[in-house]
This record gives C-alpha cells, sequence and structure tokens, in this order.
C-alpha cells in the first residue's frame, strides 16, 4: 500500500500546528517568569505591607496618594485658621472686658462669662502650639483691678499677634509662654473680684 500524499500532508500540517501552539504557549509561560536577579534586595529597602503609607516620597505619582497628600494639607491649613480665628477672638474679649470695665468699674456676670471663653480659647491656644495644661506661673501681677485687666487685654493683643506670625507647622515657645502668662491673668483677675 501506498500511503496517500493528501492524508500525509494533512498530518504533516496538524503536527506542525500542534508544534506551534504547544512552543507559543510555553513561551507565553516563561515569558510570566519573573527573571533572577543578580543580588538579592537589601532587607532596609524591602517594603512592609503592614508598615502605614504615611510618607509621600514612597507613592509618588499615585493618585490617592497625592488626594491624601492635599486634604492633609487642607485640614492642617483649616486648622491653623481656626487658631488665628481662636486668637483674634481672645484679642476681642479681652478689649471687650477692659472697655466694660472702664466703664462701668465693675467685673460684672457677663464680662465673668467672657473671661471664662477667654480662658477656655486660650488653653485651646496653647495645647495647638504644642503646650500642656500646666499651672500658670505669672510673676509680678498688678495690684489693682483695672491694671491686671488693661495687662490682661496687653497680653491678648501680644498673644493674637504672635499666633498670627507663628506658621502653622512650628512649635513656638513663645505663643505657649504667653498663654500661659494670659491663662494666668485671667484666673486671677477672676480671684480679685470675688
Amino acid at each position: 500500500m501506498v500511503p496517500d500524499p493528501q492524508k500525509t500532508l494533512e498530518y504533516f500540517t496538524f503536527a506542525l500546528l500542534g508544534l506551534c501552539l504547544t512552543l507559543h504557549v510555553s513561551a507565553a509561560c516563561y515569558g510570566q517568569r519573573p527573571l533572577p536577579s543578580s543580588s538579592p534586595v537589601p532587607p532596609s529597602q524591602v517594603q512592609d505591607p503592614d508598615k502605614d503609607k504615611d510618607d509621600g516620597l514612597r507613592d509618588f505619582g499615585n493618585p490617592e496618594a497625592e488626594m491624601r497628600a492635599k486634604l492633609m494639607i487642607k485640614a492642617e491649613r483649616k486648622d491653623y485658621e481656626e487658631n488665628v480665628a481662636r486668637a483674634r477672638e481672645v484679642s476681642e474679649l479681652a478689649a471687650q472686658v477692659l472697655q466694660s470695665y472702664q466703664s462701668t468699674k465693675t467685673v460684672d456676670p457677663n464680662d465673668h462669662k467672657k473671661l471664662e471663653r477667654l480662658e477656655k480659647l486660650t488653653k485651646r491656644i496653647r495645647n495647638e502650639a504644642g503646650g500642656s495644661d500646666s499651672d500658670a506661673d505669672v510673676k509680678n501681677l498688678p495690684n489693682r483691678m483695672d491694671e491686671a485687666i488693661k495687662c490682661l487685654a496687653d497680653s491678648a493683643d501680644g498673644l493674637k499677634k504672635l499666633v498670627e506670625k507663628t506658621p502653622r507647622h512650628v512649635v513656638s515657645a513663645a505663643v505657649i509662654d504667653q498663654a500661659n502668662k494670659l491663662i494666668g491673668l485671667v484666673q486671677y483677675v477672676r480671684t480679685l473680684n470675688r
């Protein structure tokens, strides 16, 4: 029997197609294998997947990280502006107490509320500046009420100016000291009037 040339051609065609398909699949599989590195990665450069990604340098170009960073900056700016607004309110309250005292020569219940608010805002300013709760150590306190209230208004204005001049990323010892002095004066004025 003589082999049929047509059947032989079909057999070779199928064998060739099968071989090409096998080579193509094996090449695709081989291409997905990682290349061996010439040197191992030092442990200091291995990233821990559980570690927080607060470092903006690591995620440079990542849109999600950029948005997170922008939101953090926006929140910090908002906190700073609120702190400046608190300092302005402290200055205004102290000026109102001074003006009220100069006209009536007494500290009325409305002024006591203002003094309480002033003390609360000043403590918040001190805490935002990096200070902590501590006893205010004020030296050379005035003996007379009018002098104490005038000193209180001057200290509040000085605190406002310091807060406005201090950048938002700075822990200012001057702001903390001025806030402690103002808190001490507020407490002193409140005890003088009792």
